[in-house]
Formats: structure tokens, C-alpha cells, sequence
């Protein structure tokens, strides 16, 4: 637990018509990735929301908020990552952002969903971090430039795929350090996720 200003990457799976009761967090950057399923949203600041695939939610802790999160679905399994990424400042307001990033975006490349200053319409994050995600099939590739002094967290939610070399299959995770490239190839059926880290 915790490489950089990442903290904790939660793989949840909810049963139909269950979830998280109400429950505080604070000082703390929490992003939810919905793999499949719907996940309902209801936060002490007014927000309520459904996360469908495709969307990233990002909500700032700050000085404290109450949140809870359930499955309403009466058949379907509600499938999500959480992302715990500590903030670059301590006791800000508390704050909420949600935006959808269609898989045509995220086919055969790499996205940016989550940056520090919003960068190519991501979600902002409050921390010197990138998070970016992309499908993988067949013959598709990719690389990244990890510029210097960085390291990057490579996380593949689902399918198989090759990361510089290393064959991951679904809940792998790599850690990079002192390397410049990060390639992406052999995807079958692969969703993967990338940080960028200080």
C-alpha cells in the first residue's frame, strides 16, 4: 500500500441490491472506475449520481465528507476499482467532478481521465499525477515517455497484456522505476490503468 502519492487501489465487486453504507473520508483524492455494472453515488455535499462503465468520478475528501455507494440492480453485479490518491494540500474544500470517456477514445490508445491541471478535458486531480487508461486487442499498441524522475503504475483491471515485456493478466500490476518507455501490446480483451507519479 502506497507507491508515491498513490495509496490504495480497491478491487470491489457488489452484489445486486447491496453496497456501502454512509461513511466518511477526508484529505484524501478517491476516483471510481466503473468495469461493469451501474454504481449509485450519494455524497453530503448534494451530489447523487449513477457511475456507469465509461465514466470517472473523482471526489476530494478535503477537510471531510460522508459518501455511500450502492448497487440497486436487482440482477447485475456492480464490478469498480477505487483509487486512493493523497492530496498535494491538506483541509481544502471538499469537492465532486464526473465526466464519461467513450471507449473510442479509449481504443488502441492510452487516455488521460485524471491530471493535476485537467489536461485533454480530464477530471482534476489535487496532485503532481496522471492517470490514464486504455483498450488493448490483438495487434493494437501503444507506448508512453515516463519522463525523468517519474515512475508509473501500470494496473490491468481486465484481459491479458504485454508491459515492456511482461506478460500481465487481469488484477497484475507492475511498478516502474528508471525506465523512459512504457509499451503496451498482445492486448486480448485488456483495460488497463496508468499512473503517472512524482
Amino acid at each position: 500500500m502506497g507507491f508515491g502519492a498513490l495509496r490504495v487501489i480497491n478491487e470491489d465487486r457488489i452484489a445486486p441490491g447491496t453496497g456501502f453504507g454512509t461513511h466518511g473520508h477526508r484529505d484524501m483524492e478517491i476516483i471510481s472506475w466503473v468495469l461493469e455494472g451501474e454504481l449509485a453515488h450519494r455524497d453530503s455535499m448534494g451530489n447523487g449520481s449513477a457511475i456507469v462503465p465509461g465514466d470517472l468520478q473523482r471526489m476530494s475528501a478535503g477537510r471531510g465528507v460522508q459518501h455511500s455507494e450502492f448497487n440497486h440492480a436487482p440482477h447485475a453485479t456492480t464490478h469498480f476499482l477505487q483509487i486512493w490518491i493523497e492530496p498535494a494540500v491538506r483541509g481544502s474544500d471538499p469537492s465532486y467532478e464526473q465526466k464519461h470517456f467513450p471507449a473510442a477514445k479509449r481504443r488502441g490508445q492510452l487516455c488521460t481521465v485524471a491530471s493535476e491541471d485537467g489536461r485533454q478535458e480530464s477530471v482534476r486531480i489535487q496532485q503532481d499525477a496522471l492517470l490514464l487508461t486504455g483498450l488493448f486487442d490483438a495487434a493494437e499498441t501503444a507506448s508512453y515517455g515516463l519522463p525523468p524522475g517519474r515512475r508509473a503504475y501500470v494496473h490491468l483491471a481486465r484481459g491479458a497484456l504485454t508491459v515492456n515485456g511482461q506478460r500481465l493478466t487481469a488484477g497484475d500490476a507492475l511498478k516502474i522505476e528508471q525506465e523512459s518507455v512504457i509499451a503496451f501490446s498482445e492486448g486480448a480483451g485488456a483495460e488497463v490503468l496508468l499512473f503517472d507519479l512524482a
